[in-house]
C-alpha cells in the first residue's frame, strides 16, 4: 500500500510540476513588468480560490488582527496572492530581477555595520521573512560584490525543487539546502567571512515558543545560535516592494548579542513591525501559528 501511495504522490507531483513549468514558460515569454502583472492576476483569480488561500488569509488575520475592518481584510485576501504571484515571477526572472534591484540604494541604520563587516570579513546573518521579495536583498548585495549565500528549504515536490533551485541560483550563489550537508557548507562559508540570507518566519517543530503578533509561534533559534558561536553580525533585512515596481532595500540596526531566545524575539519583533506597515506584502497563507490556530 505504501509503495502505491508513494507512486501516486510521485505521479501527482510530476503532473503538478509540468503544469507549473508550462505556466512559467508562458510567463517568461513576456517582458519583465508584464510578467509580474500577469503572474499576480493568475495567483489572485485562479490559484488562490483553488488552493483555499483566501480562507487561510482570513483565518490568520482573524487570529492576530481581529481589529481589522472587514473591508480591509477582504482587500488583503486579494492583495496577498497578487504579491505571491509577483514574487514567483521575480524569482524566475534571474538577470531581469537582479538588474532591477542592483541599482536600488541600501537604506536603514544597519548599512554602516554591513559595510564594516564586508571590510573586516566578519560573518553576517541577513535575517528576513516572506515579506516583499525576500531575495531582493541577496540579489542586490551580490550585484554590489558582497559575498552572500542563501539558506533554503527544499520543496516537497522534488520535480519542482529541481528547477526552483536552478532559478534562484541565477540570482546568485552559493545556496545551502537545510540539512546536515548544507549546514556544514554554510558554516564553512560563514567562518570564511561570508554573509548568509536566512528566512526566519516559518513554523519550526523544534523551534522555541516565542511571540509573533502577540501569539505563540514556534521559531528557529538556529540563526541566533550560529551568530553567538561564530561571532556573526545579525542584521534584519527587507526587500520591500514599491508601487513603481522597484524595491526599498532596508538594513535595520544589528541585533545585539545576548541569548538566542532574546535575539530571536528581537528578530520576530522587527519583522512584525515591517509586516504591520506592509500588510499586503507578507505571506499570510503561511501556517505560522500552528499552536493556536486549530484550523491547521
Amino acid at each position: 500500500m505504501a509503495v502505491i501511495q508513494s507512486r501516486g504522490k510521485r505521479l501527482a507531483d510530476w503532473v503538478t510540476d509540468r503544469l507549473i513549468r508550462g505556466a512559467l514558460w508562458l510567463l517568461l515569454c513576456l517582458p519583465f513588468d508584464t510578467r509580474r502583472h500577469v503572474a499576480a492576476a493568475l495567483m489572485a483569480h485562479i490559484v488562490a480560490p483553488l488552493a483555499g488561500w483566501r480562507a487561510r488569509i482570513r483565518d490568520n488575520l482573524t487570529l492576530v488582527r481581529p481589529d481589522l475592518p472587514a473591508d480591509q481584510r477582504k482587500a488583503l485576501e486579494r492583495a496577498v496572492p497578487r504579491s505571491i504571484g509577483r514574487t514567483l515571477a521575480e524569482l524566475y526572472s534571474g538577470p531581469d530581477f537582479v538588474a532591477r534591484v542592483a541599482g536600488e540604494p541600501l537604506q536603514g541604520p544597519g548599512v554602516p555595520a554591513l559595510e564594516e563587516a564586508l571590510r573586516t570579513r566578519r560573518p553576517v546573518l541577513l535575517v528576513t521573512g516572506h515579506l516583499g521579495n525576500y531575495d531582493a536583498i541577496r540579489g542586490g548585495l551580490i550585484a554590489r560584490g558582497y559575498p552572500v549565500g542563501g539558506l533554503y528549504r527544499p520543496m516537497d515536490n522534488a520535480f519542482f525543487n529541481e528547477h526552483y533551485v536552478a532559478a534562484i541560483s541565477r540570482i546568485g550563489t552559493p545556496l545551502f539546502p537545510r540539512g546536515r550537508k548544507g549546514l556544514a557548507e554554510m558554516i564553512r562559508f560563514l567562518k570564511g567571512g561570508g554573509m548568509v540570507g536566512v528566512v526566519l518566519d516559518q513554523s519550526m517543530g523544534d523551534g522555541a515558543v516565542l511571540s509573533f503578533f502577540g501569539q505563540p509561534a514556534l521559531t528557529s533559534l538556529s540563526p541566533a545560535e550560529m551568530a553567538l558561536r561564530y561571532d556573526a553580525l545579525v542584521l534584519p533585512t527587507y526587500g520591500l516592494r514599491r508601487p513603481d515596481g522597484g524595491f526599498d532595500l532596508r538594513v535595520e540596526a544589528a541585533i545585539p548579542h545576548s541569548t538566542a531566545e532574546a535575539m530571536t524575539q528581537a528578530l520576530n519583533d522587527s519583522l512584525e513591525a515591517q509586516v504591520r506597515a506592509h500588510m499586503d506584502q507578507w505571506l499570510w497563507t503561511h501556517r505560522r501559528w500552528k499552536m493556536t490556530n486549530r484550523i491547521y
